[in-house]
């Protein structure tokens, strides 16, 4: 009698041939893959800690010199040789904050409609086309914030904001066109693609019984798709949040182009101000003498620091978060 694997074509894995025994056989072949596989990723490990340990190294005339005060510290004079990083790391936070407000919202918001909402045809149309924004340089983004955004900001947007919300300190003072506010918007566009693109697939992957569930128990499609799509999916969401502040945090081009590069620390959103990417970025090639340059490479360190800080948190959320559902259910 035909077995059931030989009656359906399914051929049964045979003994090693004679270019695997060599090896040891299929157990030396999953053996090697293991290894070759452990290796790539241990070579991102290495990558990692080298990068620190290269930074920490030709860092260390700064730290010996100024020690914490360098993170502290509000004066950038190279004339002098005094280097504080606070208005970076100040600049680096607030386009960073601003860009994840205004991102989101929209960002949240847009793939909820082109998972939950949209056609079928409409989202796959708009989608590709968000992605295609994600593909566009940075450089591009810059130039457009400079003849677009800036102009627009000056003129309309600003004055705008300060009859609105001019009683605050955010919105208050002279309004250049370029600074914080303007810095944020430009990326807020450029981080808009991740949070969409990746929400949508995340919101996607949701079980389409979970929906029919809602539904046969009376619920409307949004009530199904905002009490129970929107929860479930909430853990990736998250991921593409992170993911989008990650890109914000590094930003170098189209930041310098557009936030004004004056190391200050002012409340006011439309005041020009600096991120750490942008001083680097602007004055590495101009370093006279070790102690400049060795600032600039410690201020490397210093966002390699603020964006690990701001994935462990993230991670932590993330995790805690996915803890939370799976204890809901």
């Amino acid at each position: 009698m035909a077995s059931s694997n030989t009656a359906v074509g399914v051929r049964l894995p045979s003994a090693p041939r004679g270019r695997w025994r060599w090896l040891g056989g299929t157990k030396g072949v999953d053996l090697i893959a293991r290894l070759v596989t452990l290796l790539a990723a241990l070579s991102v490990l290495v990558v990692t800690v080298w990068l620190v340990v290269d930074l920490w190294q030709k860092s260390s005339l700064p730290r010996h010199q100024f020690g914490f005060r360098f993170l502290v510290d509000r004066v950038w004079d190279p004339v002098f040789g005094h280097f504080g990083a606070l208005p970076f790391v100040y600049g680096t936070l607030v386009t960073s904050a601003v860009a994840m407000v205004i991102s989101i919202p929209l960002g949240v918001g847009a793939a909820i409609f082109l998972a939950e909402l949209a056609p079928r045809g409409l989202s796959d149309t708009l989608t590709f086309f968000i992605e295609l924004l994600a593909a566009v340089p940075s450089v591009v983004f810059g130039v457009v914030g400079v003849f677009v955004v800036v102009p627009w900001v000056r003129t309309s947007f600003g004055p705008l904001l300060k009859d609105v919300l001019g009683f605050t300190p955010l919105f208050q003072g002279p309004d250049y066109g370029v600074g914080f506010l303007t810095a944020g918007l430009v990326l807020s566009i450029m981080v808009l693609p991740f949070i969409v693109s990746i929400s949508r697939e995340v919101l996607l992957s949701v079980p389409v019984e979970l929906r029919e569930g809602a539904l046969a128990l009376g619920s409307t499609k949004w009530e199904s798709t905002w009490k129970v799509v929107v929860p479930t999916a909430r853990t990736g969401i998250l991921g593409s949040i992170f993911l989008a502040l990650a890109r914000a945090l590094g930003e170098t081009m189209a930041v310098t182009m557009v936030i004004g590069n004056t190391p200050k620390i002012v409340a006011s959103l439309f005041s020009p101000g600096y991120s750490i990417a942008a001083v680097i970025a602007n004055e590495f090639t101009e370093a006279t003498g070790d102690l400049y340059l060795q600032s600039l490479v410690e201020l490397g360190l210093v966002l390699f620091g603020v964006t690990l800080v701001l994935h462990a948190l993230a991670r932590l959320l993330v995790s805690a978060t996915a803890q939370k559902a799976r204890g809901a259910v």
